[in-house]
């Protein structure tokens, strides 16, 4: 086992994944996983508890958040890490982005029920359990009523972009997601590039501020991983790499199946402690 085991992207039941933070760090540290960012959809509800299990386990927690912004037609997600999630700012864009997205999931059950699918928004808060709601929870909710098989085929079938229940994330820029960030002292990276519709977005991200490219996940093939390094070596972007783990298979890989290289985290670091708006948290 390596000496260190870096995943920058997992999620908790503070939004749509499948552990809570403390069964997440305790799943974490079995793995062999030595540093662990919690980066949950627009919330950092699950940081303390988190943070709390990482002292008691020996995992090093690093505090963090995924953003969902939207631009010209395509989602375009923001990680952030370090972040003090206690900023007033930051604080107020996450209740703000809690009401956009249950607006959201209104009219995803609305357009459901308009293409003739039985779907109660009762049974989405339900699998949200208070947490924030996602897509994930409808597509959760409609397997648990026997709508469709699969969260694979709810997606591929109704609410994926372009499905007949398909509604756009909230309306924050990624410029704005940037600046809420970089306020709350975090470092902006971009999420899963793979996943956007056109590299010729990346470079309106960099004149908005973006520091760094997830250059390492689980949905790039090993052409791909090169590319974004490359992407990243010509703007002078930070890498970074996290297996964008929920607790289902649907949805990212197994953690620490994506291990961040040391060397890439030291400079994420660095450019934390840089800011001199964070301290990052001794090494375990």
């Amino acid at each position: 086992m390596p000496a260190f085991m870096i995943d920058l992207h997992t999620h908790t039941t503070a939004s749509d994944g499948r552990l809570t933070p403390r069964e997440l760090v305790r799943a974490a540290a079995r793995a062999g996983v030595t540093v662990l960012s919690v980066t949950d959809h627009d919330t950092a509800d699950g940081l303390p508890e988190s943070l709390d299990e990482g002292a008691a386990s020996g995992v090093r927690v690093v505090p963090g958040v995924e953003l969902s912004a939207h631009s010209g037609g395509a989602d375009i997600h923001i990680l952030g890490y370090f972040i003090a999630a206690a900023e007033p700012g930051l604080a107020a864009l996450f209740e703000a982005l809690r009401g956009s997205r249950r607006d959201r999931v209104y009219r995803m059950v609305e357009a459901l029920r308009s293409a003739g699918v039985r779907l109660d928004v009762e049974d989405v808060w339900a699998e949200a359990a208070g947490g924030t709601v996602s897509r994930t929870h409808v597509a959760r909710a409609m397997v648990h009523r026997g709508i469709v098989p699969t969260m694979g085929r709810a997606f591929d079938r109704w609410l994926g972009r372009g499905a007949p229940a398909y509604v756009p994330s909230n309306a924050l820029s990624p410029v704005e997601a940037i600046r809420r960030i970089r306020a709350a002292g975090g470092v902006p990276v971009l999420a899963h590039p793979v996943l956007l519709p056109d590299d010729g977005i990346i470079p309106g991200l960099v004149r908005d501020g973006i520091e760094g490219i997830e250059v390492f996940c689980r949905e790039a093939r090993p052409s791909e991983v090169e590319r974004y390094a490359r992407i990243a070596r010509d703007f002078g972007l930070l890498m970074t790499g996290g297996s964008d783990f929920h607790g289902e298979t649907r949805f990212g890989g197994d953690l620490g199946e994506i291990d961040c290289p040391a060397e890439h985290f030291a400079r994420l670091e660095a450019r934390a402690s840089s800011s001199g708006c964070v301290r990052p948290a001794p090494a375990p």
